[in-house]
């Protein structure tokens, strides 16, 4: 059955807090580390509220009627990227649909929609490596090259 996309409303939320959980998980058994909290009630909420008031764009690849992975964007500003840039924040594709050309359609659907916004850039961190060498393979095969040292942190709540 061919992939097709759509640009999330807010009642995809719980659609899009499912699947953040499955990728949260995925990282964190991959690296042995509670390095994430995740309610999903709250983020069902948090996604809903940032789809309404638009500071929030979520991709969605679709299966039939099946959610079969998702890819957030997030407007910034940068002095060193001459303007807006978008940020990638997450990027999903469920394990089966993987290799499937799931996360080229994202990316590419979120390279369109960066240039209609008229961002000069679009960045994204990859989780930990080595464990995840094979995603920074994929972003490299999208055209993302390496910019910079490692992200960092710093909890102020």
């Amino acid at each position: 059955m061919p992939i097709h996309l759509t640009t999330a409303q807010p009642s995809d939320a719980p659609t899009i807090a499912r699947l953040l959980g499955d990728l949260l998980q995925g990282i964190m058994a991959a690296i042995g580390t509670r390095a994430f909290a995740f309610s999903l009630v709250e983020t069902e909420a948090r996604t809903r509220a940032w789809l309404e008031d638009g500071s929030y764009i979520v991709l969605l690849a679709w299966e039939g009627d099946v959610a079969v992975g998702f890819l957030a964007l997030s407007e910034c500003r940068a002095l060193y990227a001459e303007g807006l840039i978008g940020i990638i924040p997450e990027l999903y594709v469920c394990p089966d649909r993987r290799s499937q050309g799931v996360g080229r359609a994202l990316v590419t659907e979120a390279k369109r929609v960066a240039c209609s916004k008229g961002w000069t850039r679009l960045e994204v961190t990859t989780p930990p490596l080595p464990q995840f060498d094979r995603t920074l393979a994929f972003y490299t095969r999208q055209g993302f090259t390496v910019s910079g040292g490692r992200k960092m942190k710093v909890d102020v709540r």
